[in-house]
């Protein structure tokens, strides 16, 4: 059992030393932070969504902006559209579940807001529905992505994405970008 541990400890530090040396994605995580730091200082929010384990991601990184990450601040406003089960529960019911989100932002998204999106597949057609009306609404669109990004990484402006095969050492990654982001924000705007 214990080399067990150790196995998916070392799959673990495999996947984000692949991202230490990915100077790509380490461009695009700092030009999202500077959007959403923009779009924060202009009085826009962040809006994010996500299923199962990536809605979770979703509510964490909405936590972060809104209560604080590292320094004491004024709240910053990010919503999560996964977090409100009635409205989800009546979208899906009325329209099906692939609207759920865009539904949301229909009614929440406006000019200056900035999308989120986290798919371990890159293919969740609830999120790419959701990215296609942040962009109708001319919102900067944000992905947190797996495998080769999908979908949703050909629709999005900045795509973060993981590549790798196993949704655990995605979404481990993913809890690492949303932290890096968090600081980044924090520094960009407290400054």
């Amino acid at each position: 059992m214990k080399h067990f541990v150790r196995e998916r400890i070392c799959d673990c530090i495999k996947v984000e030393q692949e991202l230490l040396e990915n100077e790509s994605l380490q461009e695009k995580i700092i030009d999202l932070a500077q959007v959403i730091s923009k779009s924060l200082k202009n009085g826009g929010k962040i809006i994010l969504c996500g299923n199962g384990g990536s809605a979770s991601d979703a509510m964490h990184f909405a936590g972060e902006i809104v209560g604080r990450f590292q320094k004491e601040r004024m709240a910053w406003p990010a919503i999560v559209l996964n977090a409100d089960i009635a409205t989800v529960t009546a979208i899906a019911n009325d329209y099906g579940y692939d609207n759920v989100f865009a539904r949301q932002m229909q009614g929440h998204a406006v000019s200056g807001d900035t999308f989120i999106g986290i798919s371990t597949s890159g293919n969740s057609e609830n999120v790419y529905r959701a990215v296609l009306e942040a962009k109708k609404t001319g919102l900067k669109t944000a992905a947190l992505l797996g495998k080769d990004g999908g979908k949703i990484g050909e629709a999005v402006e900045y795509p973060l994405v993981i590549p790798c095969m196993i949704t655990a050492r995605i979404q481990e990654s993913h809890i690492l970008l949303i932290h890096i982001l968090c600081e980044l924000i924090e520094n960009g705007m407290c400054t």
